[in-house]
């Protein structure tokens, strides 16, 4: 991209808060934005090649969304911590495999997108993330779902296609958690854990593509208090 399109660009942003270019084979991320850390709200640099962000990216005081889809990122400074503004953060089909400790600092942060990384292990410390509304953790290589998710406040958590087969019990004390989908992984029936459908608070659990027949739900203990809470839920928003 040419230093005129770029100045161009520039400007535009200076006056709407906003920055795109996407599939423009950015191999870095653009120094010149340094210009723009005070007002920018929205930056989405999807479809490029960008390997890692640089440690300024924390002086974007001002950030709502940040959305880097689509490009060869291998982790997070921790310098993203900084962003305490940012609602959504999507990193979509990437080369991630672990998270910096400081993402819980970010407490305005509704929607987490880490679909199609290399997360093999659910990240820790997302327990802080109070504000949380959507977790996207699909496509990745997760093997297991931890006791520590209790922590999480996410309404909705996805693990699709990953390789998942254990969850751990305590799931069901999430709070918030209104919808979890593991689509397409590894489970038996006997790794569901009843808690699930009799305790939690979930009225959405997709299981469909493990290693047995979802009607085959009906029979454990619990189904019907969480077709109860599916049936109210559906009727909400009929």
């Amino acid at each position: 991209m040419g230093n005129s399109a770029l100045k161009s660009h520039l400007e535009m942003s200076q006056k709407t808060g906003v920055f795109q270019l996407t599939g423009r084979g950015l191999q870095e991320f653009p120094e010149e934005l340094q210009r723009l850390t005070s007002n920018l709200r929205t930056l989405d640099l999807s479809d490029n090649k960008l390997e890692s962000l640089p440690p300024f990216i924390g002086n974007f005081a001002q950030l709502r969304s940040l959305t880097l889809n689509s490009n060869r990122l291998g982790g997070l400074p921790t310098e993203i911590g900084n962003l305490k503004k940012l609602e959504t953060l999507s990193l979509s089909t990437n080369r991630i495999q672990q998270l910096p400790p400081t993402l819980d600092h970010l407490k305005a942060l509704r929607t987490l997108i880490l679909a199609g990384n290399r997360i093999s292990e659910f990240p820790k410390g997302l327990g802080g993330l109070r504000q949380l509304d959507l977790l996207d953790l699909s496509r990745n290589q997760i093997q297991s779902v931890p006791s520590y998710v209790s922590e999480l406040q996410a309404i909705e958590i996805n693990l699709n296609q990953n390789q998942i087969s254990v969850v751990a019990e305590e799931v069901s004390g999430c709070p918030r958690l209104k919808v979890l989908r593991v689509e397409e992984n590894c489970l038996d029936l006997s790794s569901i854990p009843l808690s699930i459908l009799s305790q939690s608070h979930v009225s959405l659990f997709s299981v469909e593509g493990n290693l047995f027949e979802v009607k085959n739900l009906r029979d454990l203990d619990g189904y019907d208090k969480y077709m109860e809470r599916f049936t109210a839920n559906r009727k909400k928003f009929a």
